[in-house]
């Protein structure tokens, strides 16, 4: 006979015997620090712990979420992903919108050519006032270069036409109240609430032509 398979055979035979009697020595010498173990009202407390730490851990999980919810809805804003823009669906606008740094003639027509410009010292979308927003215009079948075109049809917009802003990652719903037409140089009317915000799109008027101003009024929904 092999002796090493009958050494196995004889330490599998030991290893019982001697994890059973480890087991109870320890038990012996720990039993102050292990015998809440056996105590079942105590494991049943220390699982309701438990159990009630996970709930309200999602439960606060739960607040947070439904509070961002809830501060979305009463901003009436979502979260996209999309960069600073002006969206007109009604008339194919897709622009970026460009923050103007000061009214110069100059700096105003350079953010022209990269999009629509917030006027300076008008407010930032969502805010409680005047949102004034302005943009060239061109004569029909006019080439899309730069952006030139992108006010040119604001004419056919009717009250209740959507306009979406979408700025720092938020979506901006707003909709059309109406439009007048402005001489050159007259004042431009305050439509802002005391806790509204009300958009101004601006352009020449006739496109193509710097004779007047037209301006489309749309309120935050």
């Amino acid at each position: 006979m092999d002796l090493r398979i009958y050494s196995k055979k004889t330490l599998k035979k030991l290893l019982k015997p001697f994890i059973l009697l480890f087991l109870i020595n320890f038990l012996i010498f720990n039993w102050n620090g292990v015998s809440w173990i056996f105590n079942y009202k105590v494991v049943s407390r220390a699982i309701s712990d438990f159990s009630g730490k996970i709930s309200d851990f999602f439960a606060e999980i739960e607040n947070k979420i439904n509070s961002i919810g809830q501060i979305a809805r009463a901003e009436n804003v979502n979260f996209p992903p999309k960069e600073n823009s002006l969206e007109i669906p009604k008339i194919g606008v897709l622009a970026p919108l460009v923050i103007g740094e000061n009214s110069n003639e100059k700096n105003l027509e350079e953010g022209l050519n990269r999009g629509v410009v917030i006027f300076p010292n008008s407010v930032l979308p969502g805010q409680t006032g005047q949102t004034i927003i302005l943009g060239h215009s061109a004569p029909a079948n006019w080439p899309k270069i730069k952006y030139d075109w992108v006010f040119s049809r604001l004419n056919e917009l009717e009250e209740k036409d959507e306009i979406k802003l979408y700025f720092n990652n938020r979506e901006y719903t707003y909709y059309v109240k109406g439009k007048i037409f402005l001489e050159k140089g007259e004042e431009i009317p305050n439509y802002s609430t005391d806790s509204g915000n009300t958009l101004l799109l601006i352009s020449c008027w006739p496109p193509g032509k710097n004779f007047k101003r037209i301006v489309v009024e749309a309120k935050l929904i």
